[in-house]
């Protein structure tokens, strides 16, 4: 189960004021230890799929997908699949074109794609040219739809117990009413907390974790049908329904 107890504002949480604007290849697995800047950054994983967890939960970012993370904000990375250039974009705190105050997966457009590689390519020199580039990149940000490629992570312990045993096998099958006798919680307090804690239904947090868990497994070659098995769908083509209207792509396009 994704660690998020420790992603706090604590004193020992490392801080970087700015946040960089630049490219950083990081190797299979590879993480970027929870820090918080006082910027707001775009993270953008344009080959591969990226994890960036916060004390809320997890986001994942495909290759389609950037994570909008605001300032202040503690968090930390993680690639999956093979190497991964990793392009970050530091913006002030006043430059906010969504009005974001969370962390949030936006949708990547052709445009937005090549405006975001087109900014970390080279240091920012702070001359006009690059100022363009940047007013243009902001525009297409504001017209880039918010996508719900999050997994949220709860506190309460009781919950805490029923989301761990779905982490540890995706493919369970058994309803809340079991999930519940096999933990010592009735079935109307877990349904109460996952739609408090949590912001969703049991059966909408279980697909979330499903989509999760297929995305990383599809970046360490695992075929479409072992995928959908190991994660709990009926039949590959369920799968990759479900992740096509997930993703907008299908399950194929991030196979490691």
């Amino acid at each position: 189960m994704p660690e998020t107890r420790h992603l706090v504002a604590r004193a020992d949480v490392r801080h970087a004021p700015r946040a960089p604007t630049r490219t950083k290849v990081l190797a299979p697995g590879e993480e970027i230890d929870a820090h918080r800047h006082d910027e707001h950054q775009i993270v953008y994983a344009g080959d591969g799929v990226l994890s960036v967890t916060t004390a809320a939960g997890t986001w994942v970012a495909p290759g389609n997908r950037a994570l909008w993370v605001p300032a202040g904000c503690v968090h930390a990375h993680r690639a999956h699949g093979g190497h991964l250039a990793l392009h970050l974009i530091g913006l002030p705190p006043g430059t906010n074109p969504l009005g974001l105050t969370e962390p949030t997966v936006l949708a990547v457009e052709p445009l937005l794609r090549e405006l975001i590689l087109a900014c970390t390519r080279e240091p920012d020199d702070g001359g006009p040219e690059r100022r363009r580039l940047r007013a243009v990149l902001l525009d297409r940000l504001r017209a880039s739809p918010q996508q719900p490629v999050h997994l949220p992570a709860p506190t309460d312990p009781r919950l805490r117990a029923v989301c761990a045993l779905l982490h540890r096998d995706p493919a369970e099958r058994r309803g809340l009413a079991a999930l519940g006798a096999a933990t010592g919680v009735g079935e109307r307090t877990l349904s109460r907390l996952f739609r408090r804690e949590l912001g969703m239904s049991f059966p909408q947090w279980r697909t979330q974790l499903r989509l999760y868990h297929a995305l990383l497994l599809l970046t360490e070659s695992y075929s479409v049908t072992a995928v959908a098995h190991r994660c709990g769908w009926s039949s590959a083509s369920a799968f990759i329904d479900a992740f096509r209207s997930a993703f907008g792509e299908t399950p194929g396009a991030y196979r490691g």
